[in-house]
């Protein structure tokens, strides 16, 4: 009977498909900036961590500003996600939307921890990053939009209000994050300004 031979280095190992490879780096990254800090996040370092070559995270990324651009984008991707599942497994009501797009929005930023704050920080002054952020306010309004602004009295939100929204929402979130909250709290808050939001529709557009 032959033995079975013990060392794995004769094992070849399986190539990663890019978009495994890129999920892996990611995920890394993430990892990283969790446990050393953003400034600890450069390419080189991220290469060593993965087990890959530099110019494997080069390919993908460019840059290091184009690496935390990914992952900025990655963590939007997670975000909207979440809120679609949710709002796809519950009631069509307002009460139920505003109650699950608060949790999503609390609940995401959470689950970052530490690590988002330090990825906008690190990419503050950068014109693609404020465009893009821009760009993924302007969408999750127009998604509160469309599946809030049926329930309002005349059948639209307030775009000052939606605005405002994301403004607490965010001040919440961070709120929770850093204790002086509990995640609870947060999303009770940002579910009453939800639905104040849609019991006065478009009104607050309104001149005095």
């Amino acid at each position: 009977m032959s033995s079975v031979p013990t060392d794995r280095s004769s094992t070849p190992r399986r190539r990663l498909s890019r978009e495994d490879r890129l999920r892996q780096l990611l995920d890394m990254s993430w990892r990283v900036i969790r446990d050393e800090g953003t400034d600890a996040l450069t390419l080189g370092r991220l290469a060593e961590r993965a087990g890959v070559t530099k110019p494997v995270v080069y390919d993908h990324f460019g840059t290091r500003e184009g690496l935390l651009t990914a992952l900025y984008r990655d963590f939007d991707a997670r975000q909207t996600a979440t809120m679609t599942a949710a709002l796809e497994a519950g009631a069509p009501t307002a009460a139920d939307r505003a109650r699950i797009i608060a949790a999503c929005y609390v609940d995401c930023v959470a689950a970052q921890g530490r690590e988002i704050p330090g990825v906008l920080a690190a990419l503050a002054g950068s014109p693609e990053l404020a465009a893009l952020k821009r760009d993924y306010q302007r969408t999750f309004l127009e998604t509160c939009r469309q599946l809030l602004g049926p329930f309002a009295p005349d059948g639209d939100l307030s775009a000052a209000g939606l605005w405002a929204m994301l403004g607490a929402a965010d001040a919440l979130s961070d709120a929770a994050v850093a204790g002086d909250l509990t995640p609870e709290e947060a999303q009770t808050e940002l579910r009453r300004i939800l639905l104040a939001l849609i019991a006065r529709g478009t009104g607050g557009d309104q001149p005095s």
